[in-house]
């Protein structure tokens, strides 16, 4: 059993059918994991949060496959390379077969398919399964049998297909029931050192969400007893009103079918606003296998040629793009945002929208510098919703904002954090701001800002760039390309 992006043990797709396999066969199964230095050796920060997360999560997992009387074998490589390797190794040995989930990155199917290949000439068979999403490729699509390029069809006709197919949120026996099955620690292939993160090359991170499946049903549990309160309580950063299972859900270290039976059996309309916003996970995830083109172009073909300010050749936009990332933009709500993203590793989903849109379309950076930003700093980072997200608010992708709305920073502020809450967290030069001047600090006048401890262009920046001023710009961009209906409020 390989795992990737499924580190857990319960209702494990690929976990059960390996066991159930080794069962029938009279055999054993042996729980693996690489870690992929093609991805790793990517990664800028040595102390990545996500590296300790997956790291942690594997020492729940061997500890409790230890309890079991067997282990996880772990190796450090290239996986395209460790696969095929072990692969021979153990098919002297017997083996007969390697069974994993799906991964959806075109980079990772590629990847699959060498690990195939390698392993179909010396006869080991590769099983890999769905168990990241509920409903994934064609299984949603249009009457027509076309992609679904728009959310709500595609939610409606989601519900619909999990109707005719309820089976699909079936809990999967795993260790419960095929413990036996399990390779004795006696007979498991020898790991490469992987006792701390140092052996494999990094450090301890100062993550705040800790890896696990304890650990994120503990977070699920907690989440449980504010769900009712969901739908009007998930815009308000300063207000502990989201999951934040989205890493989990990431390294899969809790089962999507799990959350979705336990949301769709509460009733009530916030826990059937978080199932909704899981549809939309699964919308993204879709759009991905159907047009891998998108990782680097619009998924509107009409606004692939909108003109960007490019942050690595221009030395304004480079100084823009510098105070966005390190939250020193002048706008309250953008700075606590990425500010949050910089300390844990995390941004509340509002404020992923506001931070999207503040740079595509006041700062009139290309999405893809900010997708490539938070592809570096996110726990959760999932290249499907992070271009999903990103193209949203660039109005680029499926069922994006219309480019003519554009999010006002200030109001946004105003009307999601109206006591401040978040911003006063994150930005804590501004806490003696009153509120109503907090998200806008430069109509605060050099007393006002005086008695806050607080000077715009010595202790919090002076705002970069006006955003009525930007936001016309913005529109007259998207006008030159855009061949879709326009809102006729515009002037």
């Amino acid at each position: 059993m390989w795992f990737r992006r499924d580190l857990r043990l319960h209702d494990n797709t690929a976990f059960h059918h390996a066991l159930a396999a080794a069962k029938e066969d009279g055999g054993s199964c042996i729980p693996f994991f690489c870690f992929d230095r093609e991805i790793l050796d990517l990664l800028q920060d040595k102390n990545d949060r996500r590296v300790d997360f997956i790291h942690q999560s594997l020492e729940e997992m061997d500890a409790a496959l230890r309890e079991l009387g067997s282990g996880l074998v772990v190796r450090y490589g290239k996986a395209r390379e460790v696969l095929p390797a072990l692969l021979s190794e153990l098919a002297k040995k017997g083996l007969r077969a390697v069974y994993t989930n799906h991964d959806y990155e075109p980079a990772r199917i590629e990847r699959d398919n060498g690990v195939r290949a390698a392993g179909k000439k010396i006869g080991v068979d590769f099983h890999s399964f769905k168990d990241h999403v509920v409903f994934e490729k064609n299984e949603v699509l249009t009457q027509s049998g076309t992609p679904q390029r728009v959310y709500t069809p595609y939610k409606n006709a989601w519900y619909k297909h999990l109707e005719t197919e309820p089976t699909a949120l079936r809990t999967m026996k795993t260790t419960e029931s095929f413990a036996a099955q399990l390779a004795t620690a006696r007979t498991l292939p020898k790991s490469d050192a992987w006792d701390s993160l140092e052996t494999i090359g990094f450090t301890k991170s100062d993550l705040r969400y800790p890896g696990g499946t304890s650990h994120g049903k503990k977070q699920f549990a907690a989440f449980l007893k504010r769900i009712d309160a969901y739908k009007e309580h998930r815009d308000y950063p300063g207000v502990d009103g989201i999951s934040r299972l989205s890493v989990h859900l990431r390294f899969g270290t809790l089962s999507i079918r799990e959350l979705f039976t336990a949301a769709l059996k509460r009733k009530t309309v916030g826990a059937q606003k978080w199932a909704d916003e899981l549809v939309w996970r699964e919308f993204y995830n879709q759009i991905l296998h159907h047009f891998p083109r998108t990782q680097n172009h619009a998924f509107r073909a009409d606004f692939e040629n909108i003109v960007w300010d490019d942050e690595k050749k221009n030395a304004k936009s480079k100084a823009r793009f510098e105070a966005w990332c390190n939250g020193q933009t002048g706008y309250p709500i953008v700075d606590a945002a990425m500010r949050e993203l910089n300390t844990t590793g995390f941004m509340h989903n509002r404020c992923r929208m506001i931070v999207a849109s503040f740079l595509t379309k006041d700062l009139h950076i290309h999405w893809k510098a900010g997708e490539r930003y938070f592809a570096r700093m996110l726990l959760d980072y999932d290249l499907s919703q992070n271009l999903g997200g990103w193209q949203w608010a660039a109005s680029t992708g499926a069922d994006g904002q219309p480019y003519f709305r554009i999010f006002n920073p200030v109001s946004q502020g105003e009307s999601w954090d109206p006591e401040g809450t978040y911003v006063r967290e994150y930005c804590p030069e501004l806490a003696k701001y009153p509120n109503n001047v907090l998200h806008r600090p430069w109509e605060a006048d050099l007393f006002a800002q005086k008695e806050s401890n607080c000077e715009l262009g010595k202790n919090y920046p002076i705002r970069i760039v006006n955003h009525d001023t930007e936001r016309t710009e913005a529109l007259n961009r998207f006008r030159l390309v855009a061949k879709g209906p326009e809102d006729p409020s515009i002037p």
